[in-house]
């Protein structure tokens, strides 16, 4: 994971992977085309986010197409959003209770309510 949160720390390379989410399978010449960069800088991007395996290169001929991919973000995302999803839910809930609820909102311990007679 910590490759992966280094190589989505610049912002080229999040460019470079938000290029190649419009442009599946674009050359190097296509992704250096967006930038006033050299080759060799887009190439050292590339190869960062290639060892964080967030894109995938296949050689065909003499060009290499550029693919990417998207599990290493979807890792991330399911490790802290599954455990914390009903977390943040439960507490968005009370939030809303408390704002549309301003005389309750005191009473209000973040359950759902049993009858729509404000004793929750």
């Amino acid at each position: 994971m910590d490759a992966t949160f280094h190589a989505l720390a610049s912002a080229a390379r999040r460019r470079i992977l938000d290029i190649l989410k419009r442009q599946p399978g674009a050359s190097v010449n296509d992704v250096c085309a967006f930038f006033e960069m050299s080759r060799i800088g887009v190439m050292k991007h590339l190869k960062v986010l290639e060892e964080a395996d967030l894109v995938v290169s296949k050689k065909e001929g003499r060009t290499r197409r550029l693919y990417f991919n998207v599990v290493p973000i979807q890792l991330i995302y399911d490790r802290w959003t599954s455990e914390y999803s009903a977390l943040w839910a439960r507490r968005l809930t009370s939030l809303k209770f408390m704002v549309e609820n301003p005389g309750l909102a005191d009473s209000f311990d973040g359950a759902p309510d049993d009858g729509g007679d404000g004793h929750g």
